[in-house]
């Protein structure tokens, strides 16, 4: 009989802390997670910074994406290759940059 109640006791303290012990395993990962988010953000907005410091108009028009591991990907249009080229390199001189993906149409003004 005491083995059974030990047994029972185990057991109930057992289902008790699973919930407790998924619950501390997702806590672990949502630090990083939010922190690489905050990492792939500011990497974004100094990237549009940057961009918009340059105060050419044609740079208004690309947009950045940054992924969780430092690529940076920029989309929309530019009237000429120097402005794609100009996007390019301002992207790649951001610090935490990995790499870049142009993705960058060239549509000239009309």
């Amino acid at each position: 009989m005491k083995h059974r109640i030990f047994a029972s006791t185990v057991i109930a303290a057992a289902v008790l802390a699973l919930p407790m012990a998924a619950h501390a395993a997702g806590a672990e990962g949502a630090p990083a997670k939010t922190k690489q988010y905050v990492k792939d953000s500011v990497i974004t907005t100094k990237v549009k910074a940057e961009l918009a410091a340059e105060k050419l108009s044609s740079l208004v028009k690309i947009q950045v994406e940054t992924d969780n591991v430092g690529v940076v990907t920029l989309s929309g249009t530019a009237p000429t290759q120097m402005a794609r080229d100009k996007a390019v390199s301002i992207a790649q001189a951001v610090k935490g940059v990995m790499s870049v993906d142009d993705q960058i149409k060239i549509v000239a003004d009309k």
